[in-house]
């Protein structure tokens, strides 16, 4: 019959942790079922998932995980001193362990992060570290006005620090209330513009670390620390920057052309493509009631009387190819 786990704080490990990570870092890597009994070593980001197979279990080098939970305790400080004495005597002899001790005084280069808890902590403590830029692409359409509300005084900080933010939405935020009201209450250098589509949701901070989904639900996320691929995603967000239509502090117009609107020639581009109402709909952050008002419009102005024709009537026109 398995031991049921107490739940405890960090800085006292329970003796099977403690024997379980110390195997962890003996042999590199430990497997997901041995470490069932101790949710603590995952929960404190002693051991975390590995990218290419998560049956396995890598030990967090105790020199980088050390600061890490020492720094989840800042905001108590005063109250805290004791407890950051604690933990520094708990893991300071697990250092001796490592195999690699020259190579942990850096943070990994990616690190997968399991469970909305980890990953909001994690572009938490980024999001205090920020000096220069911190630069977002948030797709799907308008965002509730709850979350607004939390990342406000996140964002107010980075912005009253001299940093400057940079935000893509898709077209399907331009005219979303809460998002405006939400930039217009931040001081700062903060800007906005839309695409009809964009990326899966991506953040830049400095240009140093990113973080990225790692699964449909984004309940895992990638912490990304490698130089080559945040260099690369912070030029992806730059080149996708330069396309898009600015929204805010200056939002410029999206002209009809032909009596067709930008938001219908991109459903038009999709219904082209074969994509179903929802498929539509999912692509550029609208829900579908909206999408196939628009359909309906595109389809009176072009004269349609069923969504076959409304396809011919589509490839024949010049609503896809307006300079032409």
């Amino acid at each position: 019959m398995a031991v049921q786990h107490v739940p405890h704080t960090v800085e006292q490990l329970c003796g099977t942790g403690l024997d379980v990570y110390t195997r962890a870092l003996r042999a590199g890597r430990i497997r997901s079922e041995d470490a069932e009994e101790t949710p603590c070593l995952v929960d404190f980001g002693l051991l975390h998932p590995g990218l290419d197979d998560i049956r396995w279990l890598h030990p967090t080098a105790p020199a980088v995980a050390l600061p890490r939970l020492l720094r989840t305790f800042e905001d108590h400080i005063e109250d805290q001193r004791q407890l950051e004495a604690r933990l520094t005597s708990a893991l300071e002899p697990f250092i001796a362990l490592d195999a690699e001790p020259e190579s942990v005084e850096e943070a990994p280069a990616i690190t997968v992060l399991d469970g909305l808890e980890r990953i909001n902590a994690a572009i938490e403590r980024a999001m205090r570290d920020v000096t220069e830029e911190f630069l977002a692409v948030q797709p799907g359409g308008t965002r509730p006005p709850e979350a607004l509300a939390e990342a406000f005084p996140r964002d107010q900080a980075i912005l009253s620090r001299g940093c400057r933010m940079r935000t893509l939405y898709q077209h399907t935020t331009r005219h979303a209330l809460p998002v405006l009201a939400h930039f217009e209450q931040l001081d700062g250098d903060a800007e906005a513009r839309t695409l009809d589509e964009v990326t899966e949701r991506l953040f830049v901070f400095d240009r140093t670390v990113a973080f990225i989904p790692a699964s449909g639900d984004r309940s895992m996320a990638l912490e990304l620390r490698h130089p080559g691929l945040v260099e690369y995603f912070a030029t992806t967000f730059d080149r996708l920057w330069r396309l898009a239509t600015p929204m805010w502090p200056q939002a410029a117009p999206q002209p009809s052309e032909n009596g067709i609107t930008p938001r219908q020639r991109a459903i038009a581009t999709l219904l082209v493509e074969g994509l179903t109402d929802a498929e539509v709909a999912a692509r550029l952050g609208m829900n579908i009631r909206t999408a196939r008002v628009h359909i309906a419009k595109l389809a009176t102005t072009l004269g349609s009387r069923s969504r076959a024709q409304l396809g011919y009537l589509i490839s024949q026109s010049a609503i896809l190819d307006p300079e032409a």
